[in-house]
């Protein structure tokens, strides 16, 4: 009986999603995976897809290459990092949106950005 009540113990514990400091680990707000965005950025329309992956491409509308990257959600946060820059991990505080709908949101370096939800497009690569 013992071993049974140990073992049981340790399967709820095990399937409790838990950070090593202890805490419950957060939901995210929602998925970027297989999203469009579209934001102006320095006077730069930009269009930014992030496929099923985590991976993310931003082109200007002009089709030149801005950017590209992976994206993953922490929490309520898009972090994104870029594969050209040394900047590291840049993440944006976020809310869910629907398709059509824009957001205001502001970097963990205070940059403010509106953004607004397309459909999804999937990108690739400029050759």
């Amino acid at each position: 009986m013992r071993s049974t009540l140990c073992l049981t113990i340790a399967v709820v514990i095990s399937a409790s999603p838990v950070l090593a400091e202890g805490s419950p680990a957060a939901k995210p707000a929602f998925q970027l995976h297989e999203t469009t965005w579209t934001f102006t950025h320095n006077g730069t329309n930009i269009q930014e897809s992030i496929d099923a992956k985590g991976n993310y491409i931003e082109n200007a509308v002009d089709g030149k290459h801005i950017d590209h990257g992976t994206a993953v959600m922490k929490g309520d946060k898009a972090c994104f990092t870029s594969a050209m820059t040394k900047e590291g991990e840049v993440c944006w505080k976020t809310k869910p949106v629907e398709i059509g709908q824009s957001m205001d949101t502001v970097s963990d370096k205070g940059e403010k950005l509106t953004v607004t939800r397309v459909a999804y497009v999937p990108m690739s690569m400029p050759k």
